[in-house]
């Protein structure tokens, strides 16, 4: 993925048309008019050359801060580095600070992100003990500190999460019976990780969704799972009702 930060348009060159008369200064008809219209047009095609192009030159700005530049020479694209910064750091810049803001949706319940469980003090901070890893790609980093759970979710709305809670919850439940602190993340912390404890939560203790988003996001306010996500989620609280035929939806 790239932002485009300047562009310049290609351009042709050929012959202006002429206005034209008949012989003695007579107009012509509309036939002739035409006729004249698509002589000048063939003439235009004739005169065409790639060479009248103008070359078009694009910056572009990756998400990784590299910086190229994309060069059009007739039907060629040539790709080079873009030695020159922009003054003041202009176009954009990518953040890579690191996210080590973990939510406390309960003192047992943690939600974050690979950033925070790739950071020991981090996690020694908040007496972590179990990981529950729902990115796509990434690896566990203590695994002689910490007891692990992975499973790779990727973070589409096609994304059936639901398929995942049983495992999910089961493992949760395991680290909150043995008096453990239970970190779940995922790449961001805001999608994945975030519709597993909400699910949890609605599983658990029988919240409505809306409550449970509410704690969530209290306590991890980047949390947004995706669109489909939601979708998913909203089905779950209906699907928990038909069940159990209410849910708790106050403090």
């Amino acid at each position: 993925m790239a932002w485009r930060v300047g562009c310049a348009g290609r351009g042709g060159a050929g012959p202006a048309g002429r206005r034209a008369e008949g012989a003695g200064g007579e107009r012509r008809g509309p036939a002739a008019a035409g006729v004249r219209a698509m002589h000048s047009l063939a003439q235009e095609i004739r005169s065409f050359s790639r060479a009248n192009l103008r070359k078009q030159r694009t910056r572009v700005t990756t998400l990784t801060g590299r910086r190229i530049i994309e060069t059009w020479r007739g039907a060629c694209l040539q790709v080079e580095e873009d030695e020159e910064a922009a003054p003041g750091g202009g176009g954009y810049v990518p953040d890579l600070s690191a996210d080590l803001q973990v939510g406390v949706v309960k003192p047992w319940l943690l939600l974050g992100s690979q950033d925070a469980a790739h950071d020991l003090e981090t996690m020694r901070k908040h007496k972590v003990t179990h990981v529950l890893n729902v990115a796509y790609g990434v690896q566990n980093a203590f695994l002689d500190d910490f007891t692990y759970k992975t499973i790779s979710i990727l973070d589409l709305p096609e994304t059936d999460i639901t398929s995942y809670f049983p495992e999910c919850f089961e493992f949760i439940e395991t680290a909150k019976i043995q008096d453990g602190v239970v970190l779940v993340h995922c790449n961001a912390g805001v999608s994945r990780a975030a519709a597993i404890v909400i699910g949890f939560l609605m599983n658990s203790e029988r919240l409505s969704f809306a409550r449970a988003f509410s704690l969530v996001k209290k306590a991890r306010p980047a949390a947004c799972p995706n669109p489909g996500f939601m979708e998913q989620l909203h089905k779950y609280q209906e699907q928990n009702i038909k069940a159990n035929g209410s849910i708790n939806d106050h403090d």
